[in-house]
């Protein structure tokens, strides 16, 4: 018999805060399959491109036939999907005639690499020739691919829990959480919660205050970011911006997306905001303010229920890639004697 503090460490209850599960010994499983349907039609259903012979975009998914299922045994995840997908796409010319085709994704699993993926794109037989096929049959089946692959990414955030954490871990996160406290003055400091996505796993948030400063008017820096020309020059990259409240932007390639909440017009911008990689269905509400500061704007935001692990990204991000873009794009950062 061992001694006390000698035992097999899998069989140890007091190293676990609720002793279930001791080291994640046992095998345990979850069902994915309904949760996955949601995800991927979510996804698809954002695929959007657009062309010098116009836009596509899916406008239907009829068809998710599979399963997923995620297992945990000794601590290590194991990811189990196989999907056949059929969805529907529409075409819109320059001269407005539209065009309508189908797609059929063939065995979606786990088995495959992304870049052997049989994906079928054709036109419906009573179309008329078009480019805007080919044009789907390329840009495309690029954009389906990085939205299946963002489902295989949320595949693993959908996992969260399955690997339980032990005394020690609930140790180190509160430790963690004390130092994350501080933080520069400049910035309002964080502030945690707890907020369920729509997949119904749990996930910890902070919120978050910037301040900048712009050498323009409140009007014009209004626009910049609804004007679609405008956020395609600052990001240099194709972008789909509907200024209109429930309206819905991509940028970035679609690493960023989300809609617009709330719009008074050259005072204030309210959005759902979300990275790409984010557990599907949450976004962050990213309010911002439009001030003017007699020839100056000072533009505030504030983001609320932002993945805490996704602070720093999202302040980095925001600063890169907005208000940095911004000021070298327009001239917005510099006095001109």
């Amino acid at each position: 018999m061992a001694k006390w503090g000698q035992g097999d460490p899998r069989w140890i209850v007091e190293e676990r805060a609720d002793a279930t599960n001791v080291n994640n010994w046992h095998w345990t499983e979850r069902d994915a399959t309904n949760w996955s349907q949601e995800v991927l039609n979510e996804l698809l259903l954002r695929v959007h491109v657009e062309g010098e012979d116009g836009v596509c975009q899916i406008t239907d998914v009829s068809t998710i036939e599979g399963e997923a299922s995620i297992n945990n045994r000794k601590g290590k995840l194991i990811f189990f999907y196989e999907w056949n997908i059929k969805a529907s796409w529409t075409g819109t010319s320059k001269n407005g005639i539209k065009y309508k085709g189908n797609i059929e994704v063939v065995n979606l699993s786990d088995e495959n690499d992304m870049d052997d993926l049989d994906i079928c794109i054709t036109a419906c037989k009573d179309q008329p020739p078009t480019p805007l096929t080919a044009f789907m049959k390329k840009e495309g089946e690029k954009e389906i691919k990085l939205a299946l692959a963002s489902y295989v990414s949320h595949l693993k955030e959908f996992a969260q829990g399955m690997i339980l954490p032990t005394a020690n871990c609930f140790d180190k996160v509160q430790q963690h959480a004390q130092k994350k406290v501080k933080m520069d003055k400049t910035q309002i400091g964080s502030e945690s919660s707890t907020k369920a996505s729509s997949s119904g796993v749990k996930i910890p948030t902070v919120k978050f205050s910037l301040k900048e400063t712009f050498l323009t008017s409140p009007e014009e820096l209004y626009r910049v970011f609804l004007k679609q020309e405008m956020v395609q020059a600052f990001t240099h990259l194709t972008a789909l911006v509907e200024a209109d409240r429930g309206g819905k932007f991509r940028l970035l390639e679609g690493n960023v997306y989300g809609e617009f909440a709330e719009l008074v017009p050259d005072e204030k911008i309210v959005m759902r905001w979300r990275f790409a990689t984010w557990p599907a269905g949450h976004y962050s509400v990213v309010t911002l303010n439009f001030i003017d500061r007699r020839g100056e704007t000072e533009l505030t935001l504030e983001a609320k229920g932002v993945p805490t692990s996704e602070e720093e990204r999202m302040k980095e991000g925001w600063q890169r890639y907005y208000f940095d873009a911004i000021k070298q794009t327009f001239g917005y950062g510099a006095r001109i004697c």
